[in-house]
């Protein structure tokens, strides 16, 4: 048994009334655990109020951490077996009811989380939404205790295969982001390459260079304890060291979606699949949500641009996180620019990925894929790096 202490605090409950009211189960937090980790492993996660009696219970805001070795009070009631029936024992008359009590502590006796049956020490766990909301249950995504491009492994090595063989280990060198949620989309892609440069006889696809500075920016929040989306995708590329990236179509979407043909259609489906993401880390109590869109821009071959930034126009937070990171490639460039000059803006726009998200939203321009000295912005992989990095200093400063 991994130490379940039977909670001595009584709470009240409506609807059985014949019955005094149950104690609640009591654990210790396990190191690593998270809410959502809690509750997965006692089979509560999958009904939001579950969530909402836990804060309540533990007198916690949403989002609130665990600490290791302290105890938690789970929202699993605890009713004296009269050796009979569970119906009669809990006071209810469904049949159904009753058997899902019994499989539910049948499970929990098989995974270890009991020690004894309750037919022996006599003692129901009754989970809360059984009889408090049983018709509620709703699909919840993996939240921020877990990293959704993570895979586990038997060494117990952090690996997110996503950013291929060479970067997918990736230990964590802090929890500072821990809670937060980021959603990172690289522009293009699929069936779009989006704008196209020349150089030395290549092609530079601006669809890959996004892509891979989305990929090293996707690693440093990893990093850091955040949980991270990459939106868009690539089975087989992952963090690429080279100058020439090869250009191809067969970028999906988050849940392995193929991306349609139509822009809009394709926008519509990138939006939706954040916006869902968004919502059930909400429900789950995260309370800080950010996207970031990264593209390379497209102008004459003799304009050079450097980073760029667009908010939606009239959000105040979006414009404010643009400004931010403006400010960090403002003392990026003074430092490591020959001449200190950045000649970057922050500009509101009404752009699609802008208007329709729901977490607040950024959007970013590398360079000018058409200009010879621009591109050794993009081509380089340590100038790939710099930019992840500096990126990841201007969204968490």
């Amino acid at each position: 048994m991994r130490g379940y202490i039977i909670g001595l605090l009584v709470w009240s409950m409506t609807g059985i009334s014949s019955l005094a009211a149950p104690d609640y189960l009591q654990v210790k937090a396990m190191p690593g655990d998270g809410i959502y980790s809690m509750l997965r492993r006692y089979q509560l996660e999958e009904y939001p109020c579950n969530f909402d009696q836990f804060y309540a219970l533990n007198k916690l805001k949403k989002g609130a951490y665990l600490r290791a070795g302290r105890d938690y009070i789970l929202p699993i009631m605890l009713y004296d077996f009269n050796g009979k029936t569970i119906r009669s024992s809990i006071g209810v008359d469904d049949w159904n009811l009753a058997v899902g009590i019994q499989k539910y502590n049948e499970s929990m006796l098989e995974n270890a989380l009991r020690s004894v049956s309750y037919k022996e020490d006599k003692k129901l766990w009754v989970p809360y939404h059984a009889l408090n909301c049983p018709d509620e249950k709703v699909e919840v995504a993996a939240p921020v205790s877990e990293a959704p491009e993570e895979v586990e492994t038997m060494t117990g090595d952090r690996i997110f295969p996503i950013f291929g063989a060479k970067y997918a280990k990736t230990p964590l060198a802090s929890t500072k982001l821990r809670g937060k949620v980021f959603y990172v989309v690289s522009g293009h892609g699929g069936p779009d390459p989006g704008a196209i440069g020349k150089r030395a006889g290549h092609s530079l696809c601006e669809d890959e260079y996004a892509y891979d500075v989305a990929l090293r920016l996707c690693r440093n929040l990893i990093a850091h304890g955040a949980t991270a989306y990459i939106i868009n995708r690539d089975p087989n590329d992952g963090i690429r060291d080279d100058e020439y990236l090869d250009c191809d179509e067969d970028e999906v979407l988050w849940g392995n979606v193929k991306m349609n043909y139509a822009q809009k259609s394709r926008l519509f489906q990138r939006s939706d699949i954040i916006n869902d993401l968004y919502e059930k880390h909400k429900l789950q109590g995260v309370a800080e949500q950010t996207a970031i869109m990264i593209h390379v821009d497209s102008r004459s071959h003799g304009q050079r641009t450097d980073l760029f930034f667009y908010h939606y126009p009239g959000s105040e937070e979006g414009e404010k996180l643009a400004r931010q990171m403006l400010t960090t490639m403002q003392s990026k460039y003074e430092k490591y620019r020959k001449t200190g000059q950045y000649e970057g803006s922050v500009k509101g726009r009404d752009l699609h990925m802008l208007r329709e998200l729901k977490p607040q939203s950024v959007y970013v321009e590398l360079a000018n894929i058409r200009n010879y000295s621009d591109q050794q912005r993009i081509v380089l992989m340590k100038n790939r790096q710099l930019l992840a990095d500096w990126l990841f200093e201007g969204l968490t400063r």
